[in-house]
Order: structure tokens, then sequence, then C-alpha cells
């Protein structure tokens, strides 16, 4: 049976450009993009010598796209802080990696226009494979500095405890 909103007043999709990023219990600061949740599944094709010449087909392995988080650059550490813990730079043998904690869940909260908890989808076992500090540098330029990191990330589902908000009437 199809689930219907429990909002007979939301006819529109939501929006792109309201969100928030959770991590370690807390926002992080100034994200302004968050790529694609996106995730794959293989196909596998098979058949019997006895059946007919076509192939059968079934799922296979389901592979997670990485997640690219960008924002402006600030004095703020928490991107290349994370991203050291995948491997330090000169950090001597036998630390250049955090195995305790290079991972980390996060939270991906879409709000609504009047700024309501919509959508929220958790993502697991995430840690940096690249880091960008820097974004090109232009004299002629009048954009903002960008950081970002590419999280590789084990899975993620739609969190159900976030139901459809009542919108508000003014």
């Amino acid at each position: 049976m199809p689930q219907f909103s429990v909002n007979p007043e939301r006819f529109d999709p939501y929006k792109n450009f309201k969100f928030r990023v959770v991590m370690d219990g807390r926002a992080v600061a100034g994200v302004s993009k968050v790529g694609a949740l996106k995730r794959s599944t293989k196909l596998v094709e098979h058949r019997d010598g006895a059946d007919p010449s076509t192939s059968r087909k079934s799922p296979g392995r389901t592979e997670y796209d990485a997640i690219t988080l960008e924002r402006g650059k600030t004095h703020d550490l928490e991107f290349e802080q994370w991203a050291n813990k995948v491997w330090g730079f000169g950090a001597g043998l036998g630390s250049e990696v955090s195995l305790a904690d290079f991972r980390k869940d996060l939270i991906i909260e879409v709000f609504n226009e009047a700024g309501q908890k919509a959508l929220a989808y958790k993502v697991y076992r995430c840690w940096v494979s690249e880091y960008q500090a820097l974004a090109d540098l232009d004299a002629n330029g009048e954009a903002v500095l960008i950081e970002s990191i590419k999280i590789e990330n084990e899975g993620w589902e739609r969190d159900d405890a976030v139901s459809e908000p009542t919108e508000p009437s003014l």
C-alpha cells in the first residue's frame, strides 16, 4: 500500500538549499555544499546450461559513492584534523594513521522553507579520502575561498524518526 503524505498542505518538493551536516553530535560550521547520496548495486548475470540463450539477472554487491563536503575556508581546523587522522604528514613510523578514530558517522539534515527538519540521513563509517586545503587562488577573482573533503562511507539510510513536519500558517 502506498504511503501518502501526512501533510495535505505540502505539494512542492523540498528545496536543496537548507541543510545541515552533524558530526560528533554538533553541526559542522559553514558547509555550503554536500555531494549526492548515491548507491549502486552490481548486476550478476547467470544462466543454467539447460536454459534458453538468455541470461537471468540478480543483484550483486552494493557500493556507496563518496560524498563531497565544501565550505568556506576559515580558521576552523575540523576538516584538516579529520583528514590528518587518515594520514599525517611527517607523523613518523607507526603513527601515520589514527586507526582508533579516523571513522565517523554523520547525519545530513534537510529543512523545509520554514526551517523545520523534514528529512535526515545517517551516513555510516565515514573517512576522508581526499582533502583540499585551498581552492584555486585568483588575484582577479571575487569568490569565497573553499576547502573541501571527499568522504568515503560504508552506507547510509534515511532516519525514519524524522517525520514530515506540519507546515506553519501565518
